[in-house]
């Protein structure tokens, strides 16, 4: 299932590659204030969910575009089910800024059974299951081994909602940023939490994440030994809207130096 999925997201890359850089104004939908789609997102959903439909018909996929409209994701169907980004970092693809990835998540009744982000533009591909590893490329690789909040690197993100919410974290920001070494800002979650799985981020967290920015990535930082909760601490990380991933040693320092949530 691991190279089947890694082979679906490597060709999902290579039509990126072919569009990246190339979209007419027309390919490019707003949605919303600050988000966007383009043809590029739904001809690579396409894709995915047909080639995964040839893998294993009877595993149901749910992919970002066929979610846009839904008013509930939290009915997801019991057993497993594919959780799939066809593009993930959308505004830096249309920017011409490199940092995109294809995210494809197999989870089970909730829980991440194996992850693949790739990163065309980058030519990064991180893969795993949890009980089997993590790779980046052909070699294994674990989360970092920063032991103090303070040396740590981390990375957060914003919704493209945040004047609408009352959680918009940029209060987190400035906490965080007095705690730590410093912060990165990708804008694209599912390779953020890749980074932290392969130990180029020490840690991450975000709000107002959906399924599909976090199922292939949860599944990557508990293959490398990492950690991954919401952000009081539990386990409704997937469907939750929030989400604080590490390398373990840092986890509660700065799952508890975030401002608590108000509305989340």
């Amino acid at each position: 299932m691991i190279d089947g999925a890694k082979a679906i997201a490597e060709e999902a890359g290579a039509l990126l590659m072919e569009r990246f850089g190339r979209l007419a104004n027309v390919e490019v939908e707003r949605y919303g204030r600050r988000d966007i789609v383009t043809s590029a997102d739904r001809d690579v959903e396409e894709l995915v969910t047909r080639r995964l439909a040839e893998l294993d018909p009877d595993i149901p996929i749910l992919g970002e575009e066929a979610a846009r409209g839904m008013s509930s994701l939290r009915d997801a169907p019991a057993g497993p089910l594919w959780i799939v980004d066809p593009l993930d970092g959308t505004v830096n693809f249309v920017q011409g800024i490199p940092l995109f990835a294809v995210s494809i998540g197999l989870v089970e009744d909730g829980k991440p059974q194996l992850g693949v982000v790739h990163a065309p533009a980058l030519g990064q591909t991180i893969y795993g299951a949890p009980g089997s590893g993590c790779f980046d490329g052909l070699r294994p690789t674990s989360v970092s081994v920063t032991p103090l909040l303070e040396d740590a690197i981390v990375a957060t993100g914003f919704s493209y909602e945040r004047n609408t919410y009352e959680d918009d974290n940029l209060d987190n920001v400035q906490q965080i940023a007095m705690r730590t070494r410093g912060i990165r800002r990708m804008g694209a979650a599912a390779l953020d939490l890749a980074y932290v799985a392969s130990g180029r981020l020490d840690g991450f967290w975000e709000l107002h994440l959906s399924p599909w920015d976090v199922a292939a990535g949860a599944a990557l930082v508990l293959a490398a030994g990492g950690r991954i909760t919401d952000q009081r601490g539990g386990d409704n990380y997937l469907y939750g809207r929030n989400v604080v991933a590490t390398n373990s040693l840092i986890h509660e320092p700065l799952r508890t130096a975030l401002v608590p949530l108000k509305a989340l």
